[in-house]
């Protein structure tokens, strides 16, 4: 059952997902399969959200044998906003706040449009200022088999 406010399965899933690429090392890339498994994401969902990260410049997909995703930028530059945004649009609590939206015939002399938009606000600077690096899965590294990018580096 699906409460008010509660976030979609899709933002989970993605941020999951993000949160385990954001887990690997620079070079790194790892198969949609691996983190289906890593991160209890249903494989068919998970690969529906990748393309849409992927057509937003979050992940990058490589093709053949080696191929796998990674970021596209650093965790660093990645917000949870930024993924749920990707994955699910413009968030918007009522539809009084929405951007391209006039509000209702109400707005004017709305006594809960300074609630909603004050909610949504403070909503939006959590989820802006939380950045994948700081909550990167790094534990679950060593447990994934990776793939690295480009050349491998020569033993000394």
């Amino acid at each position: 059952m699906q409460h008010a406010f509660q976030i979609s399965r899709k933002i989970e899933y993605g941020t999951r997902a993000m949160l385990f690429l954001a887990s690997l090392p620079d070079g790194i890339t790892t198969s949609f399969r691996e983190i289906a498994r890593q991160m209890d994401i249903p494989e068919e969902f998970l690969a529906k959200i990748l393309k849409t990260l992927v057509k937003s410049k979050l992940v990058k997909s490589v093709r053949g044998s080696h191929g796998g995703y990674s970021l596209a930028v650093p965790a660093s530059h990645v917000s949870f906003l930024d993924v749920i945004e990707a994955v699910e649009g413009p968030i918007s609590v009522n539809v009084c706040t929405e951007k391209d939206h006039g509000g209702c015939h109400f707005t004017a002399s709305c006594t809960m449009f300074s609630v909603w938009t004050l909610g949504q606000e403070r909503m939006l600077e959590v989820y802006r200022s939380t950045r994948l690096d700081k909550l990167a899965m790094r534990s679950l590294t060593h447990r994934s088999p990776l793939v690295r990018l480009g050349p491998v580096p020569e033993a000394r």
